[in-house]
């Protein structure tokens, strides 16, 4: 069963709700460069046990080193239209700010789901999944999914649910 997210991510006049408006737009690709490779995330979608709950998600994309610092410009996602029983579906497209090759091999790439909570007004993390180097390969990809707070460092990890729920994604290498 399919839900239309419309109104949640705008005001009566049709413009973006405020707690929107700070989000870390996505960015335009890597030109491709000799012996360079670009990627290309197409989050798909996000299984979550609660997801029709979820007002205003967004998913938060950055690259940290393992001493959690940032390799790249931090992106979020659009907010969805479509929710799928227990999935909220994003098919959007992030194009990572580096170069493979120049990013260290300890790196990785960190996908923060979030949501908007009106009775504290704020946007809060549910949880975190990520992707280490090594996993990086042309073609779907299922990650995990673990609980907050989001772990930059990848020491205490505990997934959120016993239930199947992953987030699912398509790697796209692009080189010359």
């Amino acid at each position: 069963m399919r839900e239309d997210l419309g109104g949640y991510n705008t005001d009566s006049s049709g413009s973006e709700s405020p707690h929107l408006r700070d989000r870390r737009r996505l960015r335009p690709r890597l030109p491709i460069a000799d012996d360079m490779t670009v990627l290309t995330i197409r989050i798909e979608r996000i299984g979550l046990k609660d997801a029709s709950q979820c007002i205003d998600p967004y998913i938060s994309v950055s690259v940290k080193d393992a001493q959690a610092v940032d390799l790249t410009p931090s992106q979020d996602t659009d907010v969805p239209t479509t929710k799928d029983n227990q999935y909220v579906i994003f098919n959007t497209n992030v194009e990572i700010q580096q170069y493979l090759e120049k990013l260290p091999r300890t790196a990785a790439v960190f996908f923060e789901f979030k949501h908007y909570k009106p009775k504290k007004k704020l946007t809060s993390t549910k949880c975190f999944a990520f992707m280490e180097m090594d996993e990086i390969k042309q073609g779907p990809a299922c990650l995990e999914i673990y609980r907050k707070p989001t772990d930059f460092k990848r020491k205490r990890l505990g997934l959120l649910t016993t239930k199947p729920l992953y987030l699912y994604l398509n790697l796209i290498l692009h080189r010359n």
